[in-house]
C-alpha cells in the first residue's frame, strides 16, 4: 500500500496576533465587563478557563501578569459577545441583563448557563448565535 506524503501547512501569518499590550487591555476590559454583567468571582474564573482564584484577585486590582494564547482567545470572544449585545440592545443595561435571562433558543437556559459549561467552544457558539441574530439570517 502506497501512502501519499502530506505536505506541511504553513502557519497563518495573515491572522492578527494579540500583542502583550493588547492582551493586558483585554484583561482590564474583561474585568470591567464582568462587573457590568454582575458575575461572581467563581463565574468569572470559569469563563476565563478556570483561572486560579489568586490570579483573578490580582486582575481585579489591576495586576495583570502573563496571558497565554488560549486566555487571549477567550477574552477576545467575550469581547465579541459584548459587542454583539451592544448592537442588539440600544440600552447597555438590557444587554448586560440578557445574559442571565432564560432563552428559548437555549432550551430555557440563559446565555450565562451556556457559557458556564466552561468550554471555549461554548463561548464561540454563543458568539456565533449572537452574530447570526444581529445579521438577521
Amino acid at each position: 500500500m502506497q501512502f501519499a506524503t502530506i505536505q506541511p501547512i504553513a502557519a497563518r501569518p495573515d491572522l492578527p496576533v494579540i500583542t502583550d499590550e493588547e492582551a493586558a487591555a483585554l484583561a482590564r476590559a474583561t474585568v470591567n465587563l464582568f462587573r457590568a454583567w454582575d458575575l461572581s468571582d467563581a463565574e468569572a474564573r470559569t469563563l476565563l478557563g478556570d483561572m486560579a482564584q489568586r490570579t483573578w484577585a490580582r486582575w481585579k486590582v489591576g495586576d495583570i501578569g502573563r496571558i497565554d494564547r488560549d486566555l487571549r482567545a477567550r477574552m477576545a470572544i467575550l469581547m465579541g459577545i459584548h459587542k454583539a449585545l451592544r448592537y442588539l440592545f440600544t440600552d447597555p443595561a438590557r444587554g448586560h441583563a440578557w445574559i442571565r435571562k432564560p432563552n428559548e433558543a437555549f432550551g430555557g437556559k440563559s446565555a450565562l448557563d451556556i457559557m458556564m459549561r466552561g468550554e471555549i467552544t461554548d463561548l464561540i457558539d454563543l458568539r456565533s448565535y449572537l452574530d447570526a441574530e444581529r445579521g438577521g439570517w
